[in-house]
């Protein structure tokens, strides 16, 4: 076994970087395995879920395609707003044979938010579902179309068959080129204003096939996937990784927790899983007593630390082990990932091994240089998986990408002597409390094993002493009422003085990105507003007495 002195893991090349693209992928899977089926509709009714074989599917992407050359220009963008249906599925692979790239877009955007993703990646044309959760779409669309220059085209999926008919079945499909973009995807916005990473053929096959060989995905499984495909955990890992399998993916049309326990019972997948967010959903509908998760042998989750309590809760009510991956957009987007065959101490408090062909090191904030094992610092990666850059942004590239082609992913991490990974938090998520260095994550993995706690997430806040203090935001678990007093002696019995939190608030929801991920920035905006100037400037520290409520 790799013994190493210093945090740096050398990309493992056993496995090969295919010089390959989606539509290479397509193609292949179609030759391999015509008959077998490729894509479920996962909807709530099983006798309305429609079918597709691989043959149905290339067929679909294929006539897509020749469509989207009636209307475009290789090399130019075009944006997916949509829900999970299957007809993004068609057009994600219809634009990968056309040389297109598409522009992911999450439904729930609003115009302001709309406008920045469609206005910076200059699509030329939008493909929208009529309706999302009481918008009209074209409706909203209307209403910036004004500050949309480069728009020429607004296709509804609804008349996906009439646009596809519209296509020239003699019309020769482009050379498409390994390097060549794929997708934009725009950054999940934990921080503020996403950035749109451009990702490349090359990059999301290899990811995908890499992953899915990771964690031992045999061939022709059913997989249940509940990510947005608007994520790279969607169109990437879900649509591509059982793409190269040749198996068959179910698809809902969002998240619905009682809805994915009636998918397992009715189409038997062999793997599910969602962000823990997602978990917590599933593991807390009263379906789950009774649900029949058999056919599960496997769980994947990632998008945010994955607690121990929360992973050993999912392996017992699934019967399966938890596969935790880390990753994010840039990194196409599997750094990390824990098998089946881990133990369980490294499945539920690791992140896992690098995947092949990807180099790894957890540097020094200040030098750059990896740390020594088990410290704490930046996760970098360098390889094939690398995204090209941010669109239009050399300055963010810049700060993202070092000169030695190093991608800073700026999250907080270690790895040990075998090259196992622990996550730490964001960097710009630490808390620096009087000189002392506190990641989140560790609290809140502390707080997420409390009885009265679903959910909880740990941020920091000026403070005229201290420099920053910690703020806890707790979600009550089911039929509990989360008491702070109590929390804080629960905390401060497992933790240092210093890392204990000193503001509490107990709240119903998080506001959370697309992918699961909560928005600490806008916690971190409500407590200020409540707090105010004054309090953020001479808030007491709190040692002895009981956290104000």
């Amino acid at each position: 076994m790799t013994t190493l002195s210093v945090s740096y893991w050398a990309a493992d090349e056993s496995r090969p970087v295919l010089d390959t693209t989606v539509g290479d992928l397509l193609r292949g899977a179609a030759a391999a395995a015509p008959e077998t089926v490729a894509l479920v509709e996962g909807v709530p009714d099983p006798a309305a879920r429609r079918r597709w074989s691989y043959a149905d599917l290339l067929q679909e992407a294929e006539r897509g395609a020749q469509a989207l050359l009636g209307r475009f220009e290789p090399g130019e963008r075009v944006a997916v707003w949509a829900n999970n249906i299957p007809e993004w599925v068609f057009l994600e692979l219809a634009a990968a044979l056309a040389g297109i790239t598409i522009v992911t877009v999450n439904p729930a955007l609003r115009a302001g938010e709309l406008t920045h993703v469609l206005r910076q990646s200059r699509s030329n044309g939008v493909f929208l579902v009529p309706e999302y959760r009481g918008t009209v779409m074209a409706d909203l669309l209307a209403e910036v179309r004004g500050d949309l220059p480069a728009l020429r085209e607004v296709v509804s999926f609804a008349g996906w068959d009439e646009f596809t008919a519209g296509g020239s079945p003699s019309r020769a499909l482009p050379e498409v080129r390994p390097l060549d973009p794929a997708q934009v995807q725009y950054t999940s916005g934990t921080t503020g204003v996403p950035k749109g990473a451009v990702l490349s053929h090359r990059g999301i096959v290899n990811n995908a096939l890499l992953y899915a060989d990771r964690i031992g995905m045999a061939a022709g499984s059913v997989y249940l996937n509940p990510m947005p495909l608007f994520h790279t955990a969607g169109c990437v890992m879900a649509v591509l990784g059982v793409l190269g399998i040749r198996g068959t993916l179910v698809l809902p049309p969002s998240f619905d927790p009682g809805l994915m326990l009636a998918l397992t019972e009715s189409e038997r997948p062999q793997w599910t899983g969602g962000t823990p967010t997602m978990l917590i959903a599933m593991l807390s509908h009263p379906a789950m007593a009774t649900a029949d998760v058999s056919s599960v042998v496997g769980l994947i989750s990632g998008g945010a630390v994955v607690a121990p309590e929360l992973a050993r809760r999912s392996e017992e009510a699934f019967g399966a082990p938890l596969c935790v991956t880390f990753g994010q957009t840039e990194a196409s987007p599997c750094i990390t990932f824990t098998t089946p065959d881990d133990g369980p101490a490294d499945r539920q408090e690791t992140l896992g091994l690098p995947l092949p062909q990807a180099e790894v090191k957890i540097a020094d904030a200040v030098t750059g240089e990896p740390v020594a094992p088990g410290v704490v610092g930046e996760i970098c990666t360098r390889g094939y998986h690398v995204m090209t850059g941010y669109l239009d942004n050399p300055e963010a590239t810049a700060a993202a990408i070092d000169s030695e082609g190093w991608l800073h992913t700026g999250d907080l991490g270690s790895m040990d002597e075998r090259g196992y990974c622990r996550v730490g938090g964001r960097l710009k998520d630490m808390i620096i409390r009087g000189g002392e260095n506190i990641y989140p994550a560790e609290i809140e993995q502390v707080l997420f094993e409390h009885e009265d706690v679903a959910d909880a997430a740990v941020l920091g806040i000026p403070d005229g002493l201290w420099g920053e203090q910690v703020v806890a935001f707790v979600r009550p678990a089911d039929g509990r009422t989360p008491d702070p007093d109590v929390l804080f002696a629960y905390c401060r019995e497992r933790l240092a003085s210093f890392k204990t939190p000193r503001r509490w608030r107990v709240i119903d929801a998080f506001p959370l990105t697309p992918s699961g991920k909560v928005q600490k920035y806008v916690l971190r905006e409500q407590i200020l507003a409540d707090l105010g100037d004054a309090a953020r400037a001479s808030g007491p520290d709190i040692t002895s007495a009981a956290p104000p409520k």
